[in-house]
C-alpha cells in the first residue's frame, strides 16, 4: 500500500502527555503534520506541544466526556481548518485477580479504553468524513490473547478491536479508513507501573517467548507511523504480532491451562497486588476524578 505524505496533515492524538501518544506526536510532527494533543495532564501537554517541530496545540479533556470531546473536535477544526488523522490512544490499566479487584478501577479501564475510544470517534468522525481521513484505534496483544490478572484490560482491548472493525465497514463508503494498532509489552509508563508489582512482573516474565519481553518504544512507534502513512487496516508495533492472528483461535484454551499452573504458584501472594490504576498515567486519571 502506498504511503500518504503527512506534510500539512492535521493529526489528533489522545493520551498524548506521555508514552506512545507523546512519541507518536513527535514523530508525526517531524514528518510535517500539525498536531492536536488531547489528555488529562495540561502541564505535560503544554510541554509536549512546545517541543514539537510543527504547528501544535493542546486540549485538556477526558475522552469519556461526550460534551467535552465534541467541543474539542470543533475547536481543533476551528484552529487548524480540518482533521485528517485521529489516533485513539488514551488508555489505563489495572491488574490483579478479578474477584478481589476494585470495581471502580475495573470499570474505569473499560470506560477509558473502550467507551473513551468510541466517544473520540463519535466526536471526530464528521470532520474525518470531510477530509476522507483515517482513524487509528490503539488496541493491544491483549485483544488477541487473554491473560490472567488482566481481565479489565483484555476486555477493553478486545472490545475496541471489535468496535473498530465494525466501524470500518460502516464508514468506508464515506472515504474514512479505520485501522487497529496492536502493541505487545512496550517500554511505557503503564508497563513500568505494572512491573512495580512483584507478582505482576513475575507472572509476565513467565509468559511464553516472545510475549514475555518488554520492547523499546521507538521502533514500535515507527511501525505505527508507517501504518498511519499507509492508512493500514492493521498495524503491528512488533513484527511477531501479525503471526498471532493466525493462531488466536487456539490461544484461550492454551492460556487457560498455562494460566492455571502459573496462578497456583502465586496463590499465597495474590492479595498483595495493587488494586488501583497503574503508572503515572493512571495516577493522573485518578487525580482528575478526585480519587
Amino acid at each position: 500500500m502506498s504511503r500518504v505524505s503527512l506534510e500539512g496533515q492535521v493529526a489528533v492524538v489522545t493520551g498524548a502527555a506521555r508514552g506512545v501518544g507523546e512519541l507518536l506526536a513527535r514523530k508525526l510532527s517531524a514528518r510535517g503534520a500539525k498536531i492536536a494533543l488531547v489528555g488529562l495532564e495540561p502541564d505535560e501537554l503544554k510541554q509536549v506541544a512546545g517541543r514539537l517541530h510543527s504547528d501544535a496545540d493542546w486540549w485538556h479533556a477526558d475522552v469519556t466526556d461526550h460534551v467535552a470531546m465534541a467541543q474539542v473536535a470543533q475547536e481543533v477544526k476551528d484552529r487548524f481548518g480540518k482533521v485528517d488523522i485521529v489516533i485513539a490512544n488514551a488508555g489505563v490499566a489495572t491488574g490483579g485477580p478479578f474477584t478481589d479487584s476494585d470495581p471502580v478501577a475495573w470499570r474505569r479501564v473499560i470506560e477509558v479504553n473502550l467507551i473513551g475510544s468510541a466517544v473520540t470517534a463519535r466526536a471526530f468522525l464528521p470532520v474525518l468524513a470531510e477530509s476522507r481521513g483515517y482513524l487509528l484505534q490503539i488496541a493491544s496483544l491483549a485483544a488477541i490473547t487473554p491473560a490472567p490478572m488482566m481481565t479489565a484490560y483484555c476486555a477493553s482491548k478486545s472490545g475496541v478491536e471489535a468496535y473498530a472493525h465494525s466501524l470500518r465497514a460502516e464508514v468506508g463508503h464515506k472515504g474514512v479508513r479505520v485501522g487497529v494498532g496492536y502493541l505487545s509489552w512496550t517500554d511505557t509508563d503503564m508497563v513500568r507501573g505494572a512491573d512495580q508489582d512483584d507478582v505482576m512482573r513475575e507472572l509476565r516474565q513467565q509468559l511464553p517467548w516472545p510475549s514475555n519481553k518488554t520492547y523499546p518504544l521507538g521502533p514500535a512507534v515507527d511501525r505505527l507511523v508507517a501504518g498511519i502513512e499507509r492508512r493500514s487496516p492493521h498495524v503491528y508495533a512488533q513484527w511477531w504480532l501479525r503471526g498471532m492472528q493466525g493462531i488466536r483461535g487456539y490461544l484461550p484454551a492454551a492460556i487457560g491451562v498455562i494460566g492455571q499452573q502459573r496462578m497456583r504458584r502465586f496463590e499465597g501472594r495474590l492479595d498483595t497486588v495493587s488494586k488501583g490504576l497503574v503508572g503515572a498515567g493512571g495516577a493522573a486519571d485518578e487525580a482528575a476524578r478526585g480519587h
